[in-house]
């Protein structure tokens, strides 16, 4: 069955770092690009981040400000999404999703990420 799994979401202080990924099983990533979105207490969705199935192209939401990093590893099928500097703001779902040049398209199912004190 082809999916993505989400890992690494969790609690987090102020100030605190962690890394998200977003693994393809039963298709090849490669052909896919790959958005981070994130749904926040309040209801609203966010673009956190963007990458090219070639990997040559980023685009960030303008709240990350440098903080986020968006990568690719094509041989190991997956996504990543590094947060530094977190900030109470950034508490929410974060969802990855994967879209293709024919619109064949994929959802994780979700990660919590919750920065508290």
């Amino acid at each position: 069955q082809a999916q993505l799994v989400q890992s690494g979401g969790g609690l987090v202080q102020p100030g605190g770092s962690l890394r998200l990924s977003c693994a393809a099983s039963g298709f090849a990533l490669s052909y896919y690009g790959v958005i981070w979105y994130r749904l926040t207490p309040a209801k609203e969705r966010d673009l956190v981040a963007f990458i090219s199935s070639s990997g040559d192209n980023m685009h960030y939401g303008d709240f990350v400000k440098g903080r986020f990093t968006i990568s690719r590893d094509n041989a190991k099928n997956t996504v990543y999404l590094q947060m530094n500097s977190l900030k109470s703001e950034d508490t929410a779902v974060y969802y990855c999703y994967a879209n293709s040049e024919d619109s064949t398209d994929y959802w994780g199912k979700g990660t919590q990420v919750t920065v508290s004190s």
